[in-house]
């Protein structure tokens, strides 16, 4: 366990470390308080990935131990200043149509303000990560080949809907649509232009990945050695959009404990460090060959995430259900997963008791 989360647990010890500086920096004997503020968020962000660990994995078990590597080190420097720090900044610079140093400025000196300008983005920020999500949830489970179900009445029926083209598309649409006839009038328009870019998002990089998959099982050299650099590059920023997607809420919902945006960056990127060590602890341990229904209950909790991200555009959605929701659906497709490991090895006793 500890090659894995080495790094996590270095990185918390600096996180907290300037967490402590930091708090005194601002005010003189709230440092302590700072750090309790960045463990709780760290803790939060961890609870509220879990499903994002497991479908990182699904995706990282196909790229090349390079890809990986860049994963856990690049990666973790997207996720934690480009989606947890840059990225608020950038939709608060365009709907304030202030610079993004004056957002910058204003979000280190007048956090209540930032916070401000911040909420006021809530609704196109979810509603893009929700589309984005429901698309990649859809597009699981509307799959005639997937012969593995867990919730087998209802997974049958859905694996058997993708015979009807692009019905992911329009069951996407009428969602956003009805999402936003429940949005106050000012923000029908951006809801539903953030909503339509994030399944555009989704289409184009998942078609884009499996474009490129197809031609790297070309057996032209010269081509699959540059197809297979292309397809590792693209699955790389599949999964770094899945984490923002997944990261949306807690960034928003992170304001609740602490309006400090250095404060709310360090908490963060303490748990999305532990979400990147678990995720390659699942793909090199085989956890997901091992637990065959994990995979079924991320997608399930994916599904409850963006359904709940869409809800929060008309009104607040407490982070302690949105992550217990996930939680339980994780937990569920383990305990599944245990008793039909238990089931197998019966059934292999029975017929071969000598192997058994």
């Amino acid at each position: 366990m500890l090659e894995y989360f080495l790094g996590s647990y270095i990185i918390t010890i600096f996180g907290l470390t300037m967490a402590y500086f930091w708090g005194e920096h601002v005010h003189c004997g709230s440092g302590l308080t700072c750090v309790f503020i960045a463990i709780v968020l760290g803790i939060l962000e961890v609870s509220l990935s879990f499903d994002n660990a497991v479908v990182n994995a699904m995706k990282l078990e196909k790229m090349t131990h390079a890809w990986r590597h860049r994963f856990l080190t690049w990666g973790i420097v997207i996720a934690v200043f480009g989606m947890r720090f840059l990225f608020p900044l950038l939709v608060v610079s365009i709907f304030a149509q202030i610079s993004m140093s004056d957002v910058a400025r204003i979000a280190i000196s007048d956090s209540n303000q930032y916070a401000h300008y911040l909420h006021l983005t809530h609704a196109p920020i979810v509603s893009f990560g929700g589309m984005f999500l429901i698309m990649l949830f859809l597009n699981y489970f509307f799959n005639h080949e997937k012969d593995v179900h867990w919730i087998k009445p209802i997974e049958n029926w859905l694996s058997h809907l993708d015979h009807l083209r692009g019905i992911e598309i329009v069951i996407s649409l009428i969602m956003l649509l009805i999402t936003q006839n429940f949005v106050a009038e000012d923000y029908k328009l951006h809801v539903t232009l953030a909503g339509i870019c994030g399944i555009i998002t989704y289409l184009l990089i998942d078609g884009f990945t499996h474009f490129l998959e197809k031609h790297e099982q070309m057996r032209m050299d010269s081509c699959q050695l540059k197809t297979a650099s292309y397809t590792g590059l693209v699955s790389f920023i599949y999964l770094e959009l899945i984490d923002a997607s997944f990261s949306l809420d807690g960034v928003l919902g992170a304001f609740a404990l602490s309006k400090d945006i250095i404060i709310i960056t360090i908490g963060l990127a303490i748990g999305a460090m532990f979400v990147r060590s678990l995720t390659i602890m699942l793909v090199e341990k085989k956890t997901l060959a091992k637990f065959l229904y994990l995979e079924h209950g991320a997608h399930w909790a994916i599904g409850a995430l963006a359904c709940l991200m869409l809800v929060s555009t008309v009104r607040e959605v407490p982070e302690v259900i949105t992550g217990l929701i996930g939680l339980a659906f994780i937990v569920a497709a383990f305990i599944s997963s245990i008793i039909h490991n238990k089931k197998m090895e019966k059934l292999l006793a029975v017929k071969d008791p000598e192997n058994a």
